[in-house]
């Protein structure tokens, strides 16, 4: 995935996020919530430049609450998730948890006020899974359609899958990582996952 697709990723995810409960849908939360967290993001552009650890800090504090980063990470994994001891499932979650996070983090900086827009929503409404569909808009270039597939989650709305420009996260995950574990094992993906997640800290 390009870093642009990465930096549109980032300013539709951080449009999205708010106290989502199952008492007002995902669609609305999403729509009347962006202005207010973008305004945000970009009033503290300086700030957030000159100190970029300030950045990770934010991404934290709006995406745990709402991502299920376990059900994420046994979709990445696959049969391997039934595979690995609970130690490994652990491990496995916090590096990945922290990859997605410090990554939205450095492209975030890269926000530069690209348009929102919110798709229509038609599920039923007793749906435990939806997708809220949006479009990213770039001066001069076609729209960057960015889909949220969520569940609920006791009575929450959880993201579990990201899909932009038709290319699930989930799915671009799992091919290289299974890849990885099939050559030389689980153990060994989740050090290199350590060893990026050092690196990008630095």
């Amino acid at each position: 995935m390009n870093k642009l697709k990465w930096v549109l990723f980032c300013v539709a995810l951080i449009a999205t996020q708010s106290a989502w409960s199952s008492a007002q849908g995902p669609l609305e939360l999403v729509r009347d919530t962006a202005s207010q967290v973008l305004a945000k993001v970009t009033d503290r552009k300086q700030e957030l430049n000159e100190s970029p650890e300030k950045i990770a800090d934010l991404v934290t504090s709006i995406i745990v609450p709402h991502f299920d980063f376990n059900r994420m990470s046994r979709l990445v994994l696959g049969k391997y998730w039934r595979k690995a001891s609970d130690a490994q499932k652990n491990e496995f979650v916090g590096q990945f948890q922290t990859l997605l996070i410090r990554t939205y983090a450095i492209a975030l900086l890269n926000y530069s006020d690209q348009a929102i827009e919110y798709l229509p929503m038609h599920e039923q409404a007793d749906a435990s899974a939806v997708i809220v569909k949006t479009e990213v808009k770039t001066s001069g270039a076609p729209p960057i359609p960015i889909h949220y597939r969520l569940h609920l989650n006791e009575e929450c709305w959880k993201v579990y899958d990201v899909i932009i420009d038709n290319i699930s996260l989930v799915s671009n995950y799992r091919t290289g990582f299974s890849n990885q574990i099939r050559r030389k094992g689980l153990n060994s993906l989740i050090a290199q996952l350590k060893k990026k997640n050092e690196r990008i800290s630095e």
